[in-house]
């Protein structure tokens, strides 16, 4: 048996571009089996496919059709977050650029456990992580005359200057910042949170042995400065939102922010979702606060449009991530470490990891602060647009305006019962793809719009759609 290519070395462009354009193929012929946002059928069928498709798991003999087939299936039993009926959930539809540079990544393999691994590609992530990390502190930056849009050469940012970590996404970068929290306040640090908080920080406080967490009641979706007064009581991190998830909401970040600074509490801020208003003229004042945070969480995955993973953790003072150093010998000798070669040990809690900077940088690059700020303006259009389209509709209710790009809707005097059966009759048909919320002691559906190239037409057939679904 011939030994099978490989992507990199002098037969990888060869090999590969064959490979291409059967995965394309593959891509294309899925989603016209699919024909939909959702595969038809439920969980059931969906799994009959699957299972047709694979076959054996570890066939005695390979089948050289195999990239085909398994991608078609995938294709055809995937959710498309490019059709603009899928609109459930923070589920971006990536860009073709980001993409692209996503499979160099795959080809080429770096590790960034250690600089011999991945030469290049740690220097572009320490270049980017810290550009961002001065976007999300520009408000302290520039009251100390420090901000700058270009990114500092190595070695040239002090300890106190702001940094970010990349990380998977909202979870990992929210248990990182609890960490810091606890190596920075002691063992003895108390999580503060609305209920409204993505449910991975009372996990992460669980996970590093906090004490019990305190979750503050939210009944108008945020956090109440007052009522979180309230709540602050011994060494504390407050955990607020910028862009939750149900309804994208965004916590009074400078009064909390302010209250923090009063009571000596520490501030961390999860903008997984809200976090991409930084690069709108138009929307990025939302913001306001943020600098004032010691640790935010940002998801790039998101209002960012790149493929999964793409998540960080900006921190307002680079020398907290000190608590993070950790040493092996055939990673990060110290001789090696005295001598030049950069120790990116300390850079996550992971120690094989892909290089996933390089997607976003070809994306900021290609796009510029105009480009992305341009895509998150017109989802926010959109999701105004939809609200006006509900609120202006005899037979729905709307919650509220939206705050980003998230609508909650329902049909008028629809039981709950009733709307969870429409929103699951849409899944099973595989025609929409909407979210469930409760708020105000109802259940809502939730539009969630991250398409930049849905039209007001999809937006007025899409409420059809729900309301030729829901019983009269």
């Amino acid at each position: 048996m011939n030994t099978p290519p490989l992507a990199s070395g002098p037969e990888g462009r060869t090999a590969l571009r064959p490979l291409l354009d059967t995965v394309l193929d593959a891509l294309g012929e899925g989603t016209r089996l699919r024909g939909g946002p959702l595969p038809a059928g439920g969980p059931g069928a969906v799994a009959d496919r699957v299972r047709d498709a694979l076959g054996a798991v570890l066939p005695d003999e390979g089948d050289p059709d195999a990239l085909r087939h398994l991608v078609r299936a995938l294709a055809e039993g995937s959710a498309d977050p490019a059709d603009p009926f899928c609109a459930a959930h923070l589920h971006c539809p990536p860009l073709a650029v980001a993409a692209a540079a996503d499979l160099a990544v795959s080809v080429l393999n770096p590790s960034l456990d250690s600089w011999d691994q991945a030469p290049a590609a740690s220097e572009l992530e320490e270049l980017l992580t810290r550009a961002l990390a001065n976007e999300v502190y520009a408000e302290t930056l520039r009251g100390a005359g420090l901000y700058r849009h270009a990114a500092p050469s190595r070695g040239a940012t002090s300890p106190h200057r702001p940094d970010a970590l990349i990380t998977t996404g909202g979870t990992e970068s929210n248990q990182l910042a609890l960490l810091l929290a606890r190596e920075t306040l002691g063992p003895g640090v108390r999580l503060i949170c609305g209920e409204n908080a993505h449910h991975s920080l009372p996990r992460a406080a669980w996970l590093l042995g906090l004490p019990e967490p305190v979750i503050v009641p939210t009944p108008h979706g945020t956090l109440d400065p007052a009522t979180l007064d309230k709540a602050l009581h011994g060494p504390s991190v407050v955990a607020a939102t910028a862009g939750t998830t149900d309804a994208g909401l965004i916590d009074p970040l400078p009064e909390i922010a302010a209250l923090c600074a009063h009571r000596g509490a520490r501030l961390h801020v999860d903008a997984a979702y809200g976090g991409g208003l930084l690069f709108s003229s138009r929307h990025r004042a939302k913001l306001t606060g943020l600098s004032a945070a010691g640790t935010v969480t940002l998801d790039l995955h998101k209002l960012g449009w790149q493929p999964v993973a793409a998540g960080l953790l900006a921190v307002r003072d680079a020398q907290d991530l000190a608590a993070l150093t950790q040493h092996a010998d055939y990673l990060n000798a110290d001789d090696d470490t005295e001598a030049g070669l950069p120790d990116l040990l300390g850079r996550s809690l992971r120690t094989t990891r892909r290089p996933d900077i390089l997607k976003t940088a070809v994306t900021l690059k290609t796009l510029g602060r105009t480009g992305l700020g341009t895509l998150v303006d017109q989802v926010c259009d959109l999701a105004r647009q939809f609200a006006r389209l509900v609120h202006d509709h005899p037979r729905f209710e709307l919650h509220e305006p939206p705050t980003i790009s998230t609508v909650l809707f329902r049909p008028t005097d629809a039981t709950d019962d009733a709307l969870a059966a429409v929103r699951r009759q849409l899944l099973t048909d595989g025609r929409a793809v909407l979210g469930r919320a409760r708020a105000d002691g109802r259940l809502w559906l939730k539009a969630t719009l991250l398409n930049p190239t849905t039209r007001p037409a999809d937006l007025a057939d899409l409420l059809h759609l729900v309301e030729g679904t829901t019983p009269r």
